[in-house]
């Protein structure tokens, strides 16, 4: 018995198909290597302080990771413990680990001491 042997041709409707499936992937790879270009911050991120810009130089935080941070932080107050990011859609505890190093939670400031009240200078006479 002989083997049939097929012959695979690519019919001219394909081609086209190919072309954007091989521009798809290398696009898919440009955009991989921008990822992981990333560099960490060089100082601590405090995230009762932060914007969307500096939010963003944390590993595996994008805008949309950002702005929710940001958002959770106006609707709830500040933070007080990096925890507190589990609370935020999108962020794992896998994500958290990643940011942990790179992350701060400020102080509450101290409360404003009310504003004594100094006597009038005694009058002269």
């Amino acid at each position: 018995m002989k083997p049939v042997q097929t012959k695979l041709s690519l019919m001219p409707a394909d081609r086209p198909t190919i072309a954007f499936l091989l521009f798809g992937l290398a696009l898919l790879m440009l955009c991989a290597a921008v990822q992981a270009q990333k560099h960490s911050p060089a100082k601590p991120i405090d995230l009762n302080l932060a914007n969307v810009k500096e939010l963003q130089e944390l590993p595996g935080v994008g805008p949309v990771t950002a702005q929710r941070i940001i958002d959770l932080r106006q609707k709830s107050g500040r933070f007080h413990r990096v925890e507190d990011l589990l609370a935020v859609r999108g962020v794992s505890q896998k994500k958290l680990d990643a940011m942990r190093p790179y992350v701060i939670v400020s102080a509450l400031p101290p409360p404003a001491s009310p504003a004594q009240k100094s006597s009038p200078p005694p009058k002269k006479q």
